[in-house]
């Protein structure tokens, strides 16, 4: 993409002196006006599901497409996966157990989501969890429960929750 394919934003952008002293634009000075995170046009209509950067809990959000997420708002896109059923994997304790054991837990008790710690989330594969534990799962995210997301989740993990304390 050349700038001079936008003349009114290249208007726009040369107005504003200071963009060229960022640090991505010292770095590339050939493309002093390119955004700091990738910008991937082709997931805007995909369907994804959505994480908040900074929250006490995990709380993914299906977004059915036709937005772009950005502004500390990660998002996670599959070919293959259901993403309700990957929904409900991560609305569930166990996820969150994931990022409380990665994430940097800021003050007050709130964590980062940030796509360092998503990516250390371990999950089943999609094509061993049967049509009833992804049912499951699905009701649970739908209904944003908790307690039915662990369940299954646990489930699909093949964790015994009594075992490992977790709670339902």
């Amino acid at each position: 993409m050349s700038l001079d394919d936008y003349p009114l934003l290249k208007k726009y952008f040369s107005r504003h002196s200071q963009l060229r002293k960022r640090h991505i634009a010292q770095k590339s000075s050939s493309v002093w006006y390119r955004t700091i995170d990738k910008v991937r046009a082709e997931v805007v209509n995909q369907p994804k599901l959505l994480l908040q950067d900074m929250r006490s809990k995990i709380n993914p959000v299906l977004e059915p497409g036709g937005y772009y997420p950005h502004h500390n708002l990660y998002y996670l896109v599959s070919d293959k996966w259901d993403l309700e059923v990957l929904g409900g994997l991560l609305l569930s304790r166990i996820a969150q157990a994931f990022v409380e054991a990665y994430s940097v837990r800021m003050r007050g008790g709130t964590l980062r989501f940030q796509a360092q710690y998503l990516k250390q989330i371990r999950v089943p594969d999609p094509d061993a969890i049967g049509v009833k534990l992804s049912n499951s799962l699905k009701r649970a995210f739908r209904a944003r429960d908790i307690e039915a997301a662990t369940s299954a989740a646990a489930s699909a993990y093949g964790i015994d929750l009594v075992e490992y304390e977790l709670e339902v």
